[in-house]
């Protein structure tokens, strides 16, 4: 069955300027939550997936590279270092890590021992609770820049899913879309496909992996430039992120929402495009559901 997303991760190295970037886009934020690995996160949480802001909070709980492990922290603080920000990871939603890293073995993708950890995540009325996630990656030699993993959540979903978290002045409801720039795009659909255990489908410029409400475009640099023309002088020497999508409930309040914050964005058909300028170095389309 094809997997669903689960949520992006935005990194920077500011998390205070990322938090304040995504709510003049209209998103209410989780409290800031820290990892044992030396990250931490604000999150959007929307209908059944969600959006991860990340930076580096302690580089001195980073671990050192171990053979066999994905070093999470690590990869984070490299991906800064290298690009300042945009997207790095898309996470996958899982029910049983063991199983998906069993798939990805025999498929014969890089894959990494099970990652768990857990964290502390204060509810909207200032309790604090744990939770606790289990990580499978998937990774390419030919795609450093664009690793996937599924994450299973460990503890009960009234824990972490809060109606309070889920109501964002822009009305978004879901993460549909993401959007990879690839100078091969058949080459790394291949890859994305594999990993999403879904079918691709031909378009212009590129490949889709994946049903409308789940998919993950791989774009030319060309066609990226065609939709996206403010990612035309983006660096598409190798496959990464780029770009993403996000279904809203009222798309004149998403609008509202942008011109009160000073938020330039194009329009488009069904939506509008924030600039990356906005958005922490992505491009990021608000379409009408």
């Amino acid at each position: 069955m094809a997997r669903k997303l689960d949520h992006i991760v935005l990194c920077a190295p500011d998390l205070d300027v990322m938090r304040q970037a995504y709510g003049r886009l209209g998103f209410t934020l989780t409290p800031r939550a820290v990892h044992p690995f030396g990250t931490r996160n604000h999150l959007a949480q929307l209908q059944d997936n969600f959006i991860e802001l990340l930076s580096i909070d302690d580089p001195a709980r980073i671990p050192s590279d171990a053979a066999g492990q994905f070093n999470f922290g690590g990869r984070a603080r490299d991906y800064i270092a290298d690009r300042q920000q945009g997207l790095m990871m898309v996470v996958l939603a899982s029910t049983d890590a063991d199983a998906d890293i069993a798939e990805f073995r025999a498929k014969k993708l890089d894959t990494y021992e099970r990652l768990d950890f857990g964290r502390d995540a204060m509810l909207p009325d200032g309790r604090t609770v744990r939770v606790g996630f289990s990580l499978a990656f998937a990774t390419h030699p030919e795609i450093p820049e664009a690793t996937f993993f599924c994450c299973q959540q460990r503890h009960p979903p009234e824990l972490f899913w809060k109606p309070d978290y889920q109501r964002h002045a822009n009305s978004a409801r879901r993460l549909v879309e993401i959007v990879m720039v690839a100078p091969q795009p058949a080459s790394a659909a291949a890859h994305v496909a594999r990993v999403l255990d879904a079918p691709q489908a031909t378009i212009t410029g590129g490949v889709a992996v994946g049903a409308a409400s789940d998919r993950v475009s791989v774009l030319t640099p060309a066609a990226l430039a065609t939709r996206f023309p403010e990612l035309a002088s983006i660096d598409a020497g190798a496959p990464r992120f780029v770009a993403y999508r996000v279904m809203v409930d009222d798309l004149r309040l998403a609008r509202s929402v942008l011109d009160g914050a000073g938020v330039s964005y194009r329009p488009i058909d069904d939506g509008v495009v924030i600039p990356p300028a906005h958005a922490c170095g992505v491009a990021v389309e608000l379409v009408a559901a």
